[in-house]
């Protein structure tokens, strides 16, 4: 890599991967900059798989949802033969939305000007488009995204050639089947999502996720359910594992472990027993990012799985305000011009350590 090509605020050495003993966090710069967060926007979330929701949305044909990614505004739907599609959510005449919310449909038409398209993505029509010459409707078609369905989940990316580190997400999912095997997160029921919005840049949400090394400071009552001396990473390409037993099992936590997985960059997976919880770091600045959460259930119709759940979103709440506090109050200390980078702790912050690597490797390719 030539050095002329880097942007003014990345600095080669800051691009080296050190093993974790001897290896400093990425600079303060990196979650305050906006010119970072620019770069972020183009070279890592425009080529990343990214998470719409759950797959039962879009049963039947003509069954569509509008959902904003940190790729941009996204439209998933089921066309008239069934197949499984998806495009941006922009009109190619004035980039005004095709569709909005969810539903059932028959054409997509511009919520701007009215021009429709076929389920397809084909525009199908242009209203008073008739003068202007050397138009062609074939060249004005929605742009494409790819699709999948993985594990009753729906993701998007911008092209066939995205993968998750270097593996295709249907091999890091098997790899997960495989792991929390016979829990089978496809066969749960998509019981609501709630959102939050953090004044903290995306990464300081994730590295504070990536860890359990703060759960003694900041979650006392989830630091007495998990066995923090029994907390344990693991690191693979492109995805990482933290686990743990329940110890002291509650009404929200049923007995066994606890999954938590994270998917470059932005996806997270909250495995346990009878749920499971995704959560979506959405950047929406160099400074602020919301947090997607969607949860699902083993049994979601039953009186005593209803009281239970309610137990589990009101903790999960609890956790969730407590991240949100420390994550804004560590956005101001990064802000503040007294801190630079700092070290990370071998035997609790091997998580971080990987997800920084991989954002190194990820800025490198992009600059």
């Amino acid at each position: 890599m030539k050095a002329s090509k880097l942007p003014a605020w990345l600095h080669k050495a800051d691009l080296d991967v050190l093993p974790l003993a001897k290896a400093s966090t990425i600079p303060a710069s990196w979650y305050v900059n906006a010119e970072v967060h620019e770069f972020e926007m183009r070279q890592l979330f425009a080529r990343s798989w990214q998470l719409v929701g759950e797959a039962s949305s879009l049963r039947s044909p003509g069954d569509f949802r509008v959902e904003d990614t940190a790729g941009g505004p996204v439209i998933a739907l089921r066309d008239k033969s069934g197949e499984l599609r998806a495009f941006h959510n922009v009109c190619r005449h004035r980039a005004g939305p095709v569709a909005a919310g969810s539903g059932n449909c028959r054409v997509l038409r511009c919520r701007y000007h009215g021009w429709v398209y076929r389920l397809d993505g084909s525009l199908h029509t242009a209203p008073e488009i008739g003068d202007v010459e050397d138009f062609e409707p074939g060249d004005f078609g929605l742009v494409p995204l790819e699709i999948i369905e993985e594990s009753g989940m729906l993701f998007v990316a911008a092209g066939a050639e995205a993968t998750i580190g270097s593996l295709a997400p249907e091999n890091v999912f098997a790899r997960i089947r495989e792991r929390i095997h016979p829990f089978d997160p496809g066969q749960l029921g998509f019981y609501r999502r709630d959102s939050y919005d953090i004044s903290c840049n995306w990464k300081v949400y994730v590295d504070n996720y990536l860890e359990g090394y703060h759960l003694p400071q900041v979650h006392p009552e989830l630091n007495k359910i998990l066995s923090y001396q029994d907390y344990k990473t693991e690191v693979f390409d492109g995805y990482s594992l933290q686990y743990s037993d329940i110890a002291q099992p509650t009404d929200a936590y049923s007995p066994g472990q606890a999954f938590y997985y994270f998917i470059f960059p932005n996806i997270m997976l909250n495995i346990l027993p009878g749920r499971m919880q995704t959560n979506v770091v959405l950047p929406l600045g160099h400074d602020r990012c919301r947090v997607v959460f969607d949860y699902y259930y083993e049994d979601i119709i039953s009186e005593a799985a209803r009281t239970k759940i309610a137990e589990d979103i009101s903790f999960g709440d609890l956790v969730q305000k407590q991240d949100i506090d420390i994550c804004e109050q560590v956005q101001k200390g990064l802000a503040c011009g007294v801190y630079e980078r700092g070290r990370l702790s071998v035997k609790r912050e091997h998580g971080v350590h990987h997800f920084q690597n991989m954002l190194r490797d990820a800025y490198s390719r992009g600059a």
